[in-house]
């Protein structure tokens, strides 16, 4: 593992929890062999003690400070790979201006013969046709469930529960920070920097929300779902994104008289946008709170929509075991 904040800590929580069910039901005993954060790493090729790891990272701030395993700093890059492992999980902090340290680690790892699980999207934002290619060319999988929806399948109900139709277009909400923000100026007569305030104290917002209130998260995840789902080769420039900064009380009033809501809407048809929509109160799409919504539009069976929690740590752990249990089969398939 590369990264190891809210999200790696909680994938590690998961794969405790879940030990027996993984053991008896799905045949399958993972162990991390080694864990990388920002001031050092872990390892031990029989695989780490998650709890002790867990209590070492919580109490001294680094898995580096363990004292059977911790190794100190490390060079990232040269870990990936030396180290003898079969999945890389990567799930350091999402940057778009260049995608590292992610792009690099992912393409290290594609390179080595080893299998990718990434919720970092901004390799996938800025490159993605690219990575798709290298994992084919070496014969291994790349995985990004948690890059969108985060524990909600919305990448897995396209792909396989519509497999037997043909999917035209999409739009939605994929974005829970800002809905939340829009949820409280709709109900609770918030300005946008009231609603914003409140979003950064329940934990949905960053410090710097540029990403989510200026759209680019959203047009991350339409990049993702795009290519993924419709096979297109596009990558973030090809977005056109307008945020919801410029929101104002009185839009969301127009809006109500209208029976509408404002949402920030992504979507694909003969363009890829992220922009603030009418959406009317009783379309499905119109979901509060840091609900997430998709409605794909499909040749035969019309509009379907999927809604749940987009974000969270738990959630976006839950994909990525998602992920790795769809490696495992997948290579069962290959090798029995």
């Amino acid at each position: 593992m590369v990264g190891f904040g809210v999200v790696g800590q909680s994938f590690v929580k998961l794969l405790m929890a879940r030990e027996k069910d993984l053991v008896e039901n799905f045949k399958i005993y993972p162990r991390i062999v080694a864990i990388i954060d920002s001031k050092g790493a872990a390892l031990n090729l029989n695989g780490l003690n998650l709890k002790k790891i867990l209590e070492v990272k919580k109490e001294k701030g680094s898995v580096s400070m363990d004292k059977e395993n911790g190794i100190g700093k490390v060079e990232p890059v040269k870990f990936i790979e030396e180290v003898e492992a079969e999945v890389l999980v990567e799930v350091t902090p999402t940057n778009i201006v260049d995608g590292e340290p992610g792009l690099t680690h992912i393409k290290t790892a594609l390179r080595t013969g080893k299998h990718v699980i990434t919720t970092n999207k901004g390799p996938l934002a800025l490159a993605m046709p690219a990575l798709m290619e290298l994992a084919q060319y070496n014969n291994v999988y790349l995985k990004f469930s948690g890059c969108v929806g985060g524990g909600t399948p919305i990448l897995e109900f396209a792909k396989r529960c519509l497999q037997g139709d043909k999917i035209l277009s999409f739009k939605g909400i994929l974005n829970g920070t800002t809905n939340y923000i829009l949820t409280k100026m709709t109900y609770e007569n918030m300005s946008f920097n009231e609603a914003l305030v409140e979003a950064q104290k329940a934990g949905y917002a960053e410090a710097d929300p540029s990403m989510d209130v200026d759209g680019y998260d959203s047009a991350c995840k339409l990049i993702i779902l795009a290519n993924w789902i419709l096979g297109l080769k596009k990558v973030l420039k090809d977005v056109k994104i307008k945020g919801i900064r410029e929101i104002s009380l009185e839009d969301i009033k127009k809006a109500l008289e209208r029976n509408c809501e404002i949402k920030l809407i992504a979507s694909v048809n003969e363009e890829l946008t992220v922009s603030p929509q009418l959406i009317p109160r009783t379309h499905p799409l119109c979901v509060g709170g840091v609900l997430n919504a998709v409605m794909f539009v499909s040749k035969y069976a019309g509009e379907e929509t999927i809604i749940g929690r987009g974000a969270g740590g738990i959630e976006t752990a839950s994909a990525i075991l998602r992920d790795l249990l769809s490696i495992k089969k997948d290579l069962s398939k290959i090798y029995g």
